[in-house]
């Protein structure tokens, strides 16, 4: 079984029970008062948004050409920003790069969300970063947007300063090979092919399939 973090949580009352794959745990955690971050997850190839003890915790296979991935954040982003900033999903974003094909399109995407990251960006921030950036998304085989277009996405959606101005400079935010080697042997484990987008139920450890409902659904299942 594949967990993402460490399940940490101060309650009143804990009932934990554990049956196979499944984890949960009954009480009521004390507040957070920091804001939900965004950090590079231990391995190196994603980006954790949120609180690493949420209640929800998913992860998100995602390729910055993919039309299907900007039908996800034009329908959902809004609603996983809300929960993000309530505490109650946490969501690690899992760059892909499959579709670059004679450009390096999706490796800058790729590249610059590692560089937004870190102290100085909120998950909220973050996720509104992400949303900008497939908002923007060119058609398949196109150069993408350029390094101060990305850059000016990241400062409109609140992204630190000093992450902006990397952005803008094209700087080294992940070593985008091994970052997209290593997503791809995950989804490929988890799924059994490479398709996005893909989301993935780290607290059950199972697909989650995308429909009108999926993400209220989730959230409804574990939050009551």
């Amino acid at each position: 079984m594949r967990l993402s973090g460490a399940l940490a949580a101060v309650v009143a009352v804990v009932a934990l029970t554990t049956a196979g794959c499944t984890r949960a745990i009954e009480g009521t955690p004390m507040a957070n008062n920091a804001p939900p971050p965004s950090v590079i997850t231990d391995d190196g190839s994603g980006i954790l948004i949120g609180y690493s003890d949420a209640p929800v915790r998913i992860e998100i296979f995602t390729e910055p050409q993919c039309p299907a991935c900007a039908r996800l954040q034009h329908d959902f982003g809004a609603e996983i920003a809300d929960y993000v900033g309530q505490g109650e999903l946490a969501v690690t974003y899992r760059p892909m790069t499959f579709l670059d094909q004679g450009t390096d399109y999706s490796a800058r995407v790729s590249n610059a969300m590692f560089l937004a990251a870190g102290d100085g960006t909120t998950g909220e921030e973050f996720q509104a970063f992400v949303e900008d950036l497939w908002s923007h998304q060119e058609p398949e085989g196109s150069a993408g947007p350029t390094d101060d277009e990305m850059a000016d996405m990241a400062k409109d959606s609140g992204v630190g300063a000093d992450q902006v101005d990397k952005i803008a400079a094209g700087s080294e935010g992940v070593d985008v090979e091994q970052m997209a080697d290593q997503n791809t042997d995950l989804l490929s484990g988890f799924a059994g092919q490479v398709s996005t987008p893909t989301v993935y139920n780290l607290i059950d450890d199972e697909l989650v399939e995308i429909d009108d409902n999926w993400l209220s659904d989730l959230m409804k299942r574990f939050n009551g």
